[in-house]
Parts: C-alpha cells; sequence; structure tokens
C-alpha cells in the first residue's frame, strides 16, 4: 500500500524512464536481425523484462549491462529456435501480440501464456487475422484467449482491414509478414502509433506508410543498430497531469518522445489550458524528442474523443484525474478499448474516482466528468494496473486527507522508482 497526501509544489527536473513500447520492439528486432543491437535508455520494468526472457529463451543471447544499458545478439529471422518451455508474458500484452505474429512463420512449436489479467485480454483481434495469413493458432475459446499454442508454418501475405486502430494488432501483422515472400499490408481505420514502421526501417526493413496503411515486404535482411530510447510520454504523463493541477508547480521533464502517433495528450491538455512548452527538440534513433516544460494552470474542460482516442489511449486514466479539477464537464468518448486493458479502466477509473468524492458518470465508451468538486482521501484499489495506481497517485496530490492505493507494487510493470522520483519533486 502506498499512502499519499495533500502537499507543496512539484518543483524541479527529471527523466522519465525509457519507452516502453519502443524498448520492446528494440528487444525483439535486435533478436530478428544479424550482429549486435546494443540499447540505451532501455525501460528496466516487468513488462520489458517478459521480453527479454521469452527471447532468451528463444535462443537469443541477451546482456543486460545496465538496467537501461541491453545488448542483444541477433542471427537473423531465421535464428530463433524452439524454446524448451511455456513462453510466460507476464503482464505484458505487447509482448503476447507482437511474439504471437513473429512466431506464427517458424518452423517450430510455441506456447505463449501470460499472468491472470493477460489470460482475461482478447487474443483474437491477433489470432483471426493471422490466421488469415494460414497460421496455426489454438487457444482458450476457440482462441480468442491465452494461452495460445502455435505451430509454426510458412504463411501467406495479406491486406488485412483492421476494425481497430491498434498498434499492436498491425505490428503482429508486419511481424508475421517479415517472415513471408511478398508484401503485407495493415489498413486501421485510424492512425495508430508508428513506433514499428519507424525502426524496422531503421534495422533495414523495406517498410512503405501510405496514409492509414503500412507495408512491409518480406524477408528482409536486419541489421543490428543503436536504439537510444526516448522517455515515455506515457509515463511523463502523470507529471504533466500533476504539475498542471498542484498550484505554484514547474517541472523540466527531460528527453521526451514526442512521436506524432502518441502526443494526443498533449493536444488534450493544451485544449484544457495547460501550459507546456516544447524545448531543445531533436531525433534520437528515428524518434522526434523535446523536453518538456509544465507550469500549473487553470484547467477547462474538453471534450477527448474520435482520431483522438488511438494517440492518447494509454493516458486516459490520468486525463480523467485532470478532467476533476478542470472547471466544466469533461467527455470521454469512443475510448471502448479501455475496457479490454489490464483493467477495465473505465468502469475502474469510474468507481476509484467517486469514492474520492469526484462526480463521474461511466459510458459504454467513455465517461463523463464533471470537474471543480473537492477530492477527498480514501482507500482505493490499482487493480493491479499500473497506470490505474499512478493516477490515482496524481488524484492524490490536491485531495484533502489521505489516499491510501492497494496494489500500488504494480507501477513496476512501466515506472520502476514511480513514488520516489514524485515524491523527490513535491517542495
Amino acid at each position: 500500500m502506498w499512502t499519499v497526501s495533500k502537499g507543496g509544489a512539484l518543483r524541479g527536473a527529471l527523466r522519465v524512464p525509457g519507452d516502453k513500447s519502443i524498448s520492446h520492439r528494440a528487444v525483439m528486432f535486435g533478436a530478428i536481425s544479424q550482429g549486435t543491437t546494443e540499447i540505451t535508455g532501455f525501460l528496466p520494468g516487468a513488462d520489458c523484462k517478459s521480453t527479454i526472457r521469452c527471447f532468451r529463451a528463444l535462443g537469443v543471447e541477451i546482456e543486460e549491462r545496465a538496467p537501461d544499458h541491453v545488448l542483444v545478439h541477433g542471427h537473423g529471422l531465421q535464428g530463433l529456435r524452439e524454446a524448451a518451455d511455456v513462453l510466460d508474458v507476464g503482464n505484458s500484452g505487447t509482448t503476447i501480440r507482437l511474439i504471437s505474429g513473429l512466431l506464427a512463420g517458424q518452423p517450430f512449436f510455441s506456447v505463449l501464456t501470460g499472468d491472470a489479467s493477460i489470460r482475461r485480454r482478447p487474443m483474437d483481434r491477433v489470432t483471426a487475422p493471422l490466421r488469415q495469413m494460414g497460421a496455426r493458432i489454438n487457444g482458450r475459446q476457440g482462441g480468442r484467449l491465452a494461452p495460445l499454442a502455435i505451430r509454426g508454418t510458412a504463411l501467406q501475405p495479406q491486406h488485412y482491414q483492421s476494425p481497430v486502430a491498434s498498434a499492436q494488432v498491425k505490428s503482429s501483422i508486419l511481424l508475421a509478414g517479415l517472415t513471408c515472400e511478398g508484401q503485407t499490408s495493415v489498413t486501421e481505420p485510424a492512425r495508430s502509433r508508428d513506433h514499428t514502421e519507424r525502426m524496422l526501417r531503421g534495422f533495414g526493413a523495406e517498410v512503405r506508410v501510405d496514409g492509414l496503411t503500412a507495408t512491409v515486404t518480406g524477408r528482409p535482411q536486419l541489421s543490428g543498430q543503436r536504439v537510444q530510447v526516448p522517455g515515455d510520454i506515457s509515463s511523463a504523463a502523470f507529471f504533466l497531469v500533476a504539475a498542471s493541477i498542484v498550484p505554484g508547480s514547474e517541472l523540466l521533464i527531460e528527453g521526451v518522445g514526442i512521436n506524432p502517433t502518441r502526443t494526443g495528450l498533449l493536444d488534450a491538455l493544451a485544449a484544457m489550458g495547460a501550459s507546456i512548452t516544447q524545448l531543445n527538440g531533436r531525433e534520437e534513433a528515428g524518434e522526434p524528442v523535446a523536453d518538456l516544460l509544465v507550469r500549473a494552470a487553470d484547467l477547462r474542460a474538453t471534450t477527448i474523443a474520435g482520431e483522438l482516442i488511438p494517440r492518447l489511449v494509454d493516458e486516459i486514466p490520468v486525463l480523467a484525474v485532470a478532467a476533476c479539477y478542470a472547471a466544466g464537464t469533461t467527455y470521454i468518448r469512443n475510448a471502448e478499448e479501455l475496457r479490454v486493458k489490464e483493467s477495465d479502466r473505465i468502469a475502474c477509473m469510474v468507481a476509484e474516482l467517486r469514492k474520492l468524492g469526484a462526480e463521474v458518470e461511466e459510458l459504454a465508451d467513455g465517461m463523463v466528468i464533471t470537474g471543480g468538486r473537492p477530492l477527498h482521501g480514501a482507500a482505493v484499489q490499482s487493480y493491479d494496473d499500473h497506470r490505474m495506481a499512478m493516477a490515482l497517485a496524481v488524484a492524490g496530490l490536491r485531495a484533502g486527507g489521505e489516499l491510501q492505493i492497494h496494489g500500488a507494487e504494480a507501477v513496476d510493470v512501466s515506472f520502476p522508482g514511480f513514488a520516489a522520483a514524485l515524491e523527490n519533486l513535491r517542495k
């Protein structure tokens, strides 16, 4: 349990952990490349550790020289070998969905499982399109749920029209496409994060993006690279909101990735009147990066919906907290994807914010939050969801009384040391 209480302003500078999405992909793509990939700024959280563990089991030598410094010694697309045991992805949806696409085209048998949360999350969004390519995948409820059994086979390229804007779905299919001859394409209803396309191109794959369609050419010769992982904007989100809502705050968050497919958070906070300035813009490993200066501001309500959702879906829990401290009524719509995250983030966020005295209405695809009501301390639950735990901690920074977060250890999935980082900035 972690207790958070109202305190002074947040002031100073910090660097958030490396981007989780990019850290996963750097290990995966290094594993299927020829030569050594050196990763600096790697996120040493539980999810990314799961990716390392799985690829080690598949025969890849991976050195952890420091928590954020990793060397991956790859042997090419054909260099993986059958694991001696079940591959356990822990709590990582990115790991299980992306690796499913890669293993579907390998000439061996694999079984994938994870924790209780992973075994509840929908896997048919990747198993169904992979089967259309010829993949042989079985799982609970007809392949809808893990554990998944994959009997690798030769795949056929396809053009998949995805019903959801999901980087995990897109990436799983593109990785499957790497293992077969020809071109594999995915068209989405809206633009999802494009780290896979950017990084595959950097490793030597032929990748084309045309509007909402991404295409890879199969059987590339990938070469190991040096990858500097930028700070994760999803982790920076908690500090951006915290500094915005706590009077007198001023924070500089250094080296944050500002990939345009991930900056919906910045757009939403700008619409709410937040004071955030981008400084020292540059590019690192094919990703745009900047330092973010945030100052406290009087926030106002907004509507978060439509094509904005895929660009900030992971940040919605903490945006809901911002809405509690904003003047007016904020509408969050078209976010039904939150129902199938580590927790049902719509139902869970509504329940926990109500415990704090917030005026929140649950919708099938989001929530309605009327801001301006003073929040108070209470005992709340994380539901073993890292983003829920951190969002509730931010809510407690201005709430009256003590806020007790049960299951706060879930933050180690993406932000080990989050509590200490937050406390060190409070003046």
